[in-house]
Formats: structure tokens, sequence, C-alpha cells
């Protein structure tokens, strides 16, 4: 919000997209649903789920990177107030880099195999800020540099299969970072790192949205990270959103019975003596959803209507959402 009490217009706006795999001469198979969330400049989403649940579908339909067999079926996906989906694929690519940028979970199949990792991070700055060779090669070392890859200098020489997974993954995130990109796309970026450099990236990151007023997408199974690094949450389970709000309150009181259950079965290093628990049961098969509440055969607070009826994402609170006909039970049960 602006000085003069104006919001801002979000920098993503996501309305209503549903994903999945079309079937000839048949309904086609919908993975995601009715997925809808903003996020404004400097803002810093994250996005969490069992895997399976469809959050890092939802990243590369945003991304334009989905699947081969895997289509948008119906939504908007907005990015300062144009639809990427109905975008000339040449004005989208052009996005890609110094407005979008993208931090794949995998490096070892995103980094080209043939090409020194120093030159592969130069290529942005290069083709989309106008530097010259030896500015871009600078700019790389420095960017190396801050994802705490040690001697910079050295290994941007250094072709990706002589580097480890955390030192790929730094370079990853390095290319991401070095155009200063306005939306950043992160599919479990920090996974094969070491919780100094995980610290460290993280803290790259939030630097980077608070300084320069990037906005940040955050797909992670790590609540401890959300946590740690982003102010708005969103949890999905089986293709749907199912609970939504400020981070800090939805882990202090959880809106839907599955945020619970991510909360409980994590460890909580202030209470190393708290039991975990187990959320019980399997994720459910999207391909074949119950005719109910998708968490009803996993959830402790079900009831019979549950079984039946399908929960609409609603406000249950000022600033929170929750698909959960029993949310106020939730607050009124014992912690």
């Amino acid at each position: 919000m602006s000085a003069a009490g104006i919001v801002a217009a979000p920098l993503l706006s996501v309305r209503d997209l549903t994903i999945g795999l079309p079937r000839s001469g048949g309904r086609p198979v919908s993975i995601v649903e009715g997925i809808s969330f903003d996020v404004g400049p400097g803002e810093r989403m994250g996005i969490v789920g069992e895997s399976g649940s469809g959050k890092s579908l939802t990243l590369r339909a945003i991304a334009g990177l989905l699947p081969r067999g895997v289509e948008i079926l119906s939504g908007r996906v907005e990015y300062d107030g144009a639809d990427l989906l109905t975008m000339a694929p040449p004005a989208r690519r052009a996005l890609m880099g110094p407005e979008i940028a993208m931090i794949f979970q995998e490096p070892m199949t995103a980094l080209n195999p043939v090409m020194r990792v120093g030159n592969q991070i130069a290529e942005g700055p290069r083709r989309h800020l106008g530097l010259t060779a030896e500015e871009a090669a600078a700019r790389a070392v420095s960017m190396m540099a801050s994802t705490g890859i040690p001697d910079p200098a050295r290994r941007a020489k250094a072709y990706p299969h002589e580097l480890s997974g955390g030192l790929r993954q730094r370079i990853m995130i390095a290319m991401a970072v070095s155009c200063r990109p306005r939306l950043l796309l992160c599919d479990e970026p920090t996974t094969a790192l070491d919780v100094t450099v995980q610290l460290q990236v993280l803290k790259l990151l939030e630097r980077l949205c608070v300084d320069t007023g990037t906005a940040l997408v955050f797909v992670t199974h790590d609540l401890a990270v959300v946590n740690q690094t982003c102010t708005e949450l969103s949890v999905m389970y089986a293709g749907h959103i199912v609970e939504a709000g400020r981070a800090k309150e939805a882990f202090r009181q959880p809106r839907h019975p599955y945020t619970e259950g991510l909360l409980n079965s994590a460890p909580d290093f202030d209470r190393p003596e708290r039991e975990l628990v187990a959320i019980p049961g399997f994720p459910a098969d999207v391909t074949d959803r119950p005719p109910g509440c998708s968490f009803a055969p996993r959830c402790g607070y079900v009831r019979e209507r549950c079984m039946h009826s399908v929960p609409p994402l609603r406000e249950v609170a000022p600033g929170r959402l929750a698909a959960c006909f029993e949310s106020d039970r939730m607050v009124e049960a014992p912690a």
C-alpha cells in the first residue's frame, strides 16, 4: 500500500487457473483446479504442500514450461496487467530473464553441459542489460560470490559436471538473479544446499525483494523455509488451494486441518521435546478425487457433509481464506 493509502496493483495475478491432461473424445483430467492468488511488488509468496499437490505445475504454468501433454485448460495468468496465456510466444519469451526468472529444482537438467558456468550466468546480463563481455563476466563472478560459492573466479571456468550438486544449484540461483528480475519463480531452490548456505541464499532472495521490489513465488515442502522467507502463504492439497493468508498468522493459527497436519509433522527446533504427528493415510489421487472434500479421508475434524460436499475457499478471518466447513472448530479446539 502506498503512502496515500492506495493499494498497488499486483505484479502477478493468477485467476481460476486449471491445468490438466486433455483426452480425445472425453473430458480432460484436471490436475490443478481453480487456483487464484496475487503477488505484489516486493511480496514473497510461499506455496507449500506434499509431493503431487500441484504446486510445481502451477509455477511452471506461470513460466510457460508445462511438461509435454499437460495443458492449461482455463484461467488467466496476468503479469503487470498483461495475460501471459494469450501473449504471442516471442513477446512472452522476451519477458523471461529481465522481467521473469525461474530457479529450477534440478540444476543438472537446466544447465548447458557444454558451456562454462560463468558464461551461462553472463549470457543474461549481456543480452538483456547490454553489458560488455568483460562487464558481464565480472557480474557473473560477483553473483556467484553472493550465493556463497568459494573461489568464484576459478569456478566460473568450470563445466556443470565438474561441480557438486549444491554448487550447481547456486549457479542456477546466480543465473536467475543476475538481471534483477521483477518476478522470481522458485521451485524448491534450496533443496540441495546445506543449512548454512541455505540461510545465505534465503537472505539473498529476501534482500533482492526488499531492495528492488522483486516479487517472489517460492514453492517448497519445507515449512521452516517459508516461515523464514515468505510473507504470504498458500497451502495446496490435491490440486487446490485449501488455505491462504499471511504466513505468520497461518503458522500461529492454521484454519485448515491439512495445514495443521503439516505443522504437526514438522520438527520445531524451539520445542525439541514436541512429538511429531504424521498425517494419516495417503494423498488423494487427483485423477480420482472423492466426491466431497479431498482431505476428508485423512481429517480429524471430518463430519458427514465433508464426505459429500466440496467446501469452497472462503474468508474465515480478515485476510484469511480456508476451504473447510469446520474451520471455526479448529480455533475452538485445544492447542
